[in-house]
């Protein structure tokens, strides 16, 4: 590169014309270069305070050099100003005010300029090849690429991707998988991002959607859109589950994924290193669904929790421990697939618990609405859970349970509102105790219950309730799967992602949680607003003395 700076004009275009087919980048940024790199190495000879620009022809391979100079009265930068008699003779009939050029030899480079020289057209050769890396991969996120695995640096996987490099972090691999430099690999684009030091291409082999990806390379129906995967979940290298669902009611979406004698789905297993794959039939029905997602085991009843995002299955005896899988595996890959928490419990343990909430509920209307063992366990038997249902529920439904009249039921109506305003009480009483100030009582969706939980948590006023976000509020806990699933740490080590927000046991929305927030900081914008008439009329008031 030394020699190209010094180069006649032939060679100039040469190099220019070998870098950018090399680079795979635009002449014209190698010519660009090159021309910073003479200005550079000129002004280190004749000064760097001069204004000096060079020009190489693309097409003829010309180079003019020059200094820009400004025609002033009277000259202070000798650099880049000229008075009006030298401009003059630079440019016949320069005026005031005018730049001018003032053409320059060529020079010939030394050894250090034309270093420096060389140092100019790499780094921007360089910015522009990182750049067209960038713009080539941006938009290409989601697609399956192929490379050949470079190098392994601290487990992560540096891959050959032809005009770039991608890595597979050691977390996207899949387990006990070897890699050996030389040999191809697919992985899927998962992001690119513009960083310091280049374009960085992250890929990954463990993540659902390169599998599913290879389904539809495999699966023409996939690719042409027939047949849709809905749901993916992966245990990287060991097993996997998908739900599919076909547009065409003559495709069987299952038979169409497992292809004939098992060739195409075999294809993907053997690209995910043998990793075992469940694939299911989708349904809108979430019951049906999770009986799916749940194969090979035998699944009596399910329950769902649409408010806790939860689903309670029940299965026979003998069928726990395939249903729950090694390690808790079946379990949780059918929970990532549906995309609920999945509790498994036995027909004894559905039993006592259904037997223990009853015993629990009819105890707590006995002893709140002041009535008999008989009378509360009818209630439970109805449906009611709680003293709100009874409190707020339309009176001809307690009249129509059998043995109840509307004289008893505007009784047992009665009984629980007191009792909700005994409640009520109490949970102020411990609440002021705690500290917490009667302004949260204000906001809206907020209980005495709620002011109690904020007041433990040591949320006292509008501004520790305003500082929170939305989801420090409302989240809803993240509680590991049953004790059964193994994995799963005792609950006193319940790790932090998993606490939820502050009022997360409330089952408050996502909206209810916003208005919440937003009247916490009201006083906020109020003050704001107070304080902007009072500094303009303190402005006006120092306005009227000046005065």
């Amino acid at each position: 590169m030394a020699s190209a700076i010094s180069a006649n004009r032939a060679e100039l275009l040469a190099i220019a014309t070998s870098v950018a087919t090399e680079k795979m980048i635009d002449k014209s940024i190698v010519i660009e270069a090159m021309e910073e790199a003479i200005q550079k190495s000129a002004r280190n000879r004749y000064g760097a305070e001069n204004d000096i620009r060079a020009k190489l022809d693309p097409r003829t391979g010309d180079l003019r050099l020059w200094r820009v100079v400004e025609v002033v009265e009277e000259v202070e930068d000798y650099f880049k100003q000229v008075d009006i008699k030298q401009g003059e003779k630079l440019q016949p009939g320069a005026k005031i005010g005018d730049f001018i050029v003032d053409p320059l030899p060529a020079v010939d480079l030394g050894r250090i300029d034309a270093q420096s020289a060389k140092q100019v057209i790499f780094q921007k050769v360089r910015d522009a090849e990182r750049d067209r890396q960038f713009e080539e991969f941006k938009d290409r996120a989601g697609e399956i690429i192929t490379g050949v695995i470079k190098s392994v640096e601290f487990g992560h996987v540096i891959v050959n991707l032809g005009r770039a490099e991608g890595v597979i972090r050691r977390d996207q691999q899949i387990p006990r998988e070897a890699a050996r430099v030389g040999e191809r690999v697919r992985a899927l684009i998962l992001r690119v991002e513009r960083q310091n030091r280049g374009p960085q291409i992250f890929l990954s082999r463990a993540h659902p959607d390169f599998m599913k990806k290879l389904f539809a390379q495999e699966v023409p129906e996939i690719y042409d859109g027939i047949i849709t995967i809905q749901a993916a979940a992966r245990d990287p290298g060991s097993r996997a589950k998908i739900g599919v669902i076909s547009r065409d009611s003559s495709i069987d979406p299952v038979g169409a994924c497992v292809g004939m004698k098992g060739s195409r789905v075999q294809a993907v297993v053997q690209e995910l290193q043998g990793e075992k794959i469940d694939i299911i039939p989708w349904s809108e029905d979430t019951a049906t669904f999770v009986v799916n997602a749940l194969q090979p085991a035998t699944v009596s009843r399910v329950v769902i929790d649409e408010e806790e995002s939860r689903i309670e299955v029940v299965v026979p005896d003998d069928q726990l421990s395939l249903a729950i899988g090694r390690r808790g595996q079946n379990v949780r890959l059918a929970s990532q697939l549906t995309g609920s928490q999945i509790d498994i419990l036995t027909e004894q343990e559905a039993s006592e618990k259904r037997q223990r909430e009853f015993t629990e509920r009819s105890k707590m209307f006995e002893e709140e609405l002041d009535v008999d063992e008989t009378l509360s366990q009818l209630l439970v038997a109805e449906g009611f859970t709680d003293l709100e249902e009874v409190a707020y529920i339309d009176v001809s439904e307690l009249a129509g349970i059998e043995g109840f009249d509307d004289e008893l039921g505007e009784e047992l109506q009665s009984r629980a509102l007191e009792a909700l305003e005994r409640r009520d009480e109490a949970a102020r009483e411990l609440r002021r105790s705690l500290g917490v100030e009667d302004a949260l009582a204000e906001l809206p969706h907020i209980t005495e219950q709620m002011l109690v939980t904020l007041g433990k948590a040591k949320i006292l006023t509008l501004d520790d309730l305003a500082d929170l976000a939305t989801d420090e509020l409302i989240a809803k806990k993240r509680q590991e799967q049953r004790r059964r699933e193994g994995s799963a740490p005792p609950r006193r080590d319940a790790r932090p992602e998993d606490k939820g927000g502050v009022l997360g046991e409330y089952g408050l929305t996502e909206e209810q949680g916003n208005e919440i927030i937003m009247a916490a900081r009201a006083h906020w914008f109020e003050d704001e607003v107070e304080s902007g008439p009072a500094s303009s009329t303190e402005e006006a008031a120092d306005a009227d003395s000046s005065q």
